[in-house]
């Protein structure tokens, strides 16, 4: 198989929804090892001049989860908006808004995954250095996940540290509404769509919310 680099009239064929679609068509085509045949220089080449990405990833710089190779995605495909524990922040926001509504791009994915070792310094309220602010921005999720009476509520309960992950994502989303004006309006207006989805760093699988 065989693809084509992103040009302006694929991606304004694309909408939200199949946006979604392709993102979810690659991950089934990464667990299957049936990734498309992309010649990278090639593609190099045709990007040189624009970029017409049709979708944005707001993902954890956790090492494991390179999104163009778990999407099965090629180069001017998707943008990246990497940090731990996939959260938002003015930079970040202002990224996607770039890439929304300045680039075309028609989809904002937050993809959190298991095991998050941000999540687990969150769960545990590790301190050190700049990754205490960063992690303060976590901690909603871990105080609106609720446990059972005597289940404890740090890293050493996986069950739960996933769980927070899990609410982390949905919290993230609603930041990118309610903090960016840009992509709430764009939201609204049916241009894009902005949804969660968890990678399961066990066996490479994304499931969508």
């Amino acid at each position: 198989m065989s693809t084509i680099t992103q040009n302006a009239q694929s991606q304004s064929s694309i909408t939200p929804g199949k946006a979604i679609e392709l993102l979810k068509e690659g991950n089934k085509r990464f667990l299957a090892a049936k990734a498309l045949n992309r010649d990278w220089h090639q593609q190099v080449k045709e990007t040189a001049t624009g970029q017409y990405p049709f979708a944005a990833i707001v993902s954890c710089i956790d090492s494991r989860i390179p999104t163009e190779v778990v999407f099965d995605q090629g180069i001017g495909d998707v943008f990246n908006a990497r940090v731990a524990g996939n959260i938002v922040n003015e930079d970040i926001l202002g990224s996607l808004e770039f890439a929304c509504k300045l680039a075309g791009a028609k989809s904002i994915v937050v993809l959190g995954h298991t095991s998050c070792g941000a999540v687990k310094g969150a769960c545990d309220n590790a301190q050190l250095g700049n990754l205490t602010q960063m992690l303060d921005k976590i901690k909603p999720a871990v105080d609106l996940t609720p446990t059972a009476d005597g289940e404890e509520r740090n890293s050493g309960n996986i069950g739960f540290v996933n769980k927070v992950a899990d609410k982390n994502v949905e919290l993230t989303i609603e930041n990118i509404k309610s903090q960016s004006t840009v992509l709430n309006q764009m939201l609204e207006a049916g241009e894009i769509n902005i949804v969660g989805a968890m990678y399961d760093v066990k066996t490479g699988e994304i499931t969508f919310s």
